[in-house]
């Protein structure tokens, strides 16, 4: 199994490769989405923020009314900062759940937004990082996400800068490129993880013996 961890800056586009690389067969663990189920209504997840923030960040139908507490969190490190210390032990936990589950020889890519900013990339045997230009970034989370510049701002400063993504990168896919461009660079980048995953089971075979 090859342990990959993928991460770029909101608005980067790391969504995108993480589809073409399921594409061409990966195992994804999207950290985002079970970061979700974690905090669905009635886990033990959701009545920790509930305690941590109060019922003002529930919605009406008892979820977690997520623009409200981004709104609390985003603008204030502290606050960021007591959220993650509830949501981040959980993910992990599911993540080495799913993980365990996939086959021996499997490419498992966790998609880990935060992976930078929580030194995580010992956990991995590869480090992808999708990089863009700020502006870039900036343009889809105004243009395409309709976030307000102040906001899509204030999310860009709450992440690692591009400089400290780029410093842990083992792999870089620029995505300040069209489409057709950025299919052919995660192929390339597939076929690149495939031979390490090879090479790591042909490395535990022989150790075996």
């Amino acid at each position: 199994m090859l342990k990959v961890g993928l991460t770029g800056g909101i608005g980067a586009g790391k969504s995108e490769v993480s589809r073409l690389l399921v594409e061409h067969g990966a195992v994804l663990i999207d950290a985002d989405r079970i970061a979700r189920e974690v905090v669905e209504p009635g886990t033990p997840g959701l009545a920790a923020v509930v305690e941590a923030f109060g019922r003002e960040v529930l919605a009406a139908d008892g979820g977690l009314d997520r623009p409200k507490l981004g709104s609390i969190v985003f603008a204030d490190p502290e606050k960021l900062a007591v959220l993650n210390a509830i949501v981040h032990p959980l993910v992990g936990a599911r993540s080495r759940e799913l993980e365990s589950a996939a086959a021996p020889d499997a490419v498992v890519v966790h998609d880990v937004p935060l992976l930078t900013e929580n030194s995580l990339a010992p956990l991995y045997d590869v480090v992808i990082v999708v990089d863009a230009s700020p502006d870039t970034q900036l343009d889809r989370l105004v243009n395409l996400r309709g976030m307000t510049d102040e906001d899509a701002r204030a999310r860009m400063a709450a992440q690692a800068t591009r400089e400290k993504r780029l410093e842990i990168a083992d792999i870089v896919i620029d995505n300040d490129v069209p489409l057709d461009d950025l299919r052919r660079r995660v192929t390339g980048v597939w076929a690149d993880l495939v031979r390490r995953a090879r090479a790591s089971q042909d490395a535990s075979r022989t150790s075996q013996e």
